[in-house]
């Protein structure tokens, strides 16, 4: 078994605007995306040296780097752009596979809080890293 990121799938739906789920392409060489840790508890301790704990629900940033020709920042040219005139939030839905360990993720409600506008010009054009931050996470095997 592989455990390489060749064969990553990752599509990405904006209800009115691209309903139909689009499946990004041309990646970063190195960085494809990448994800926070998440605190799912918060913990307090007493004063008498009990502590307690209690589950939260916390959001999940994800970062997405894509090469600076990718037709896939035209998604998030889009979906800026059409934020930017409207002057409110569009939230995406994602799914992610990982052919090579099986696994598949479910994204529910992602907003886009991270947007690269323009690549960094250097010897060659620098990949457009964003940001999209979801709601939930929903893991399972594919």
């Amino acid at each position: 078994m592989s455990i390489t990121s060749a064969n990553a799938i990752f599509m990405l739906a904006i209800p009115g605007l691209f309903p139909t789920p689009v499946q990004l392409q041309q990646f970063a060489a190195e960085d494809i995306f990448d994800t926070g840790e998440i605190a799912p508890t918060e913990v307090v301790m007493g004063v008498d040296g009990v502590m307690t704990a209690g589950f939260v629900f916390v959001p999940l940033a994800m970062n997405i780097s894509l090469q600076a020709d990718s037709p896939s920042n035209v998604l998030f040219d889009a979906w800026w752009a059409t934020m930017y005139q409207t002057k409110d939030v569009l939230y995406a839905s994602g799914l992610v596979v990982l052919n090579s360990t099986g696994s598949k993720y479910t994204l529910i409600k992602g907003s886009l809080t991270g947007y690269k506008a323009v690549p960094d010009a250097k010897k060659h054009l620098q990949p457009r890293r964003h940001t999209i931050t979801w709601q939930n996470p929903i893991p399972a095997v594919a």
